[in-house]
């Protein structure tokens, strides 16, 4: 008897893994896809300076602040969007937000007045606020907590493989369509990084699906089992209201936390290719083509950290470090910034850190609400720690101009990835044990 129920256990456990395995080939590479789209969309405006602001006559103050106050608009409309997401479907939320972002980036190329700059990257940030989070809250609606690490970190390889596809993308659109039909390469740039957004939106209509009740590709035992799994998991978290939620000292504790790690990332990713520039690379394709050396260390980073952290249960320790990992790589490719093979090395050990960030993060408040609550606090956090992408652009332009280096502003975001690490590590333990109870 007790042979027969350990089989019939065994037997549950393969449908299960097999079953989640289903829906991971179904749906991250699509999703990875997604983001690979939004984050080149979000950060070719950094390759495009190269260009840009030399030829409109900018100052490195006027990008920084055109390229944060995306960000901006981003958290205005990033609370309202995922509540929206949870009411109507991702599906078509998700398509919307990849099609309206589309439009506008390929109106980028028209820009020539810093207002109409400022305008339109606002009003980008308008477009796409909710993606990130929408598709964070989406992952909650198929896989429970015990598996959601590893699947957040696949999902999150797109950023790195966005910064390695992005730096030899936008390297040669700048420097092969240059001067072609009387367009700059950063017009150009903007025109054929569109294309993809708008195919893929219109795609994510037909494909995603809202749900697993809605998934017709599993069979009925499977997505019994999958239901099962999600209502388990919903029945120990706390269904609270949208204000109780954003009343909970915890989503704001967060939210400082991820705001640090965000200032890192933000401040990484606009500024790569300008560091780069500023070590004596002075061609453009081979600016792209050392920004993407970074990122190819950064996926790997971002798997092996994402998996440890899975399969230990332990999330302090797995943030703490790649964030102390990151600060380190800053200060030290500004100290030896003479150095240039030294300092690009410090720049991708800077880069790996920052990449394992995201995964191992989202673990924490994904496992702690749920519903309306998940859709509410995902987003909250998200849309203040995004802030950091308007501040770190700005900051770092306002200093540049000032003292005509970068140095000064990698050790401030150095000391926000410190902040970050330190407020994670002074979570209550009661936080990790919830986590670890899920597993």
């Amino acid at each position: 008897m007790a042979h027969q129920l350990t089989a019939h256990l065994q037997q549950e456990d393969e449908l299960e893994e097999r079953a989640y395995v289903k829906v991971t080939w179904r749906l991250v590479p699509f999703l990875c896809l997604c983001f690979v789209i939004a984050f080149l969309d979000r950060v070719n405006i950094a390759f495009a300076k190269l260009q840009m602001v030399s030829e409109l006559g900018w100052s490195e103050q006027i990008y920084g602040f055109g390229a944060g106050i995306f960000f901006l608009a981003y958290f205005i409309c990033e609370v309202p969007s995922n509540l929206i997401m949870h009411r109507v479907g991702a599906r078509r939320w998700i398509a919307r937000i990849m099609i309206s972002w589309a439009v506008l980036t390929g109106m980028m190329a028209f820009v020539h007045s810093t207002t109409a700059f400022y305008v339109i990257r606002f009003l980008i940030g308008a477009a796409e606020a909710g993606f990130f989070p929408g598709i964070i809250l989406y992952l909650t609606y198929w896989y429970p907590a015990k598996r959601r690490s590893r699947v957040i970190a696949t999902f999150m390889t797109a950023i790195p493989i966005a910064g390695v596809s992005g730096g030899i993308l936008s390297g040669w659109i700048l420097s092969t369509f240059h001067g072609e039909a009387g367009l700059s390469g950063w017009q150009w740039l903007f025109l054929l990084e569109c294309v993809p957004s708008l195919i893929v939106g219109i795609a994510a209509l037909f494909y995603l699906d809202d749900g697993i009740r809605n998934a017709k590709w599993l069979n009925e035992e499977a997505r019994s089992r999958l239901i099962a799994n999600i209502e388990a998991e919903a029945k120990s978290k706390q269904a609270v209201s949208v204000a109780a939620a954003v009343r909970r000292p915890a989503v704001w504790v967060l939210a400082l936390a991820y705001f640090g790690a965000a200032m890192g990332q933000y401040g990484f990713g606009f500024w790569l290719p300008s560091i780069i520039k500023h070590m004596g690379v002075s061609s453009t394709m081979h600016v792209g083509l050392l920004s993407a050396v970074p990122y190819v260390f950064g996926i790997v980073a971002m798997l092996a950290v994402g998996r440890s952290a899975d399969r230990s249960g332990e999330h302090r320790w797995h943030y703490l470090l790649p964030c102390a990992a990151a600060a380190l790589g800053l200060v030290a490719s500004a100290l030896f910034s003479h150095q240039q093979a030294f300092s690009f090395g410090a720049l991708t050990v800077a880069c790996m850190g920052l990449q394992c960030l995201a995964p191992v993060f989202w673990r924490i408040p994904t496992s702690l609400l749920g519903g309306v609550a998940a859709a509410a606090g995902i987003a909250l956090i998200n849309s203040i720690a995004n802030l950091a992408g308007f501040v770190s652009p700005y900051m770092i332009g306002w200093i540049v101009d000032r003292t005509g280096s970068t140095n000064f502003a990698l050790y401030v975001i150095a000391a926000f990835l410190l902040l970050s690490a330190v407020v994670v590590f002074a979570l209550p333990h009661s936080t990790e044990r919830s986590q670890q109870s899920t597993t």
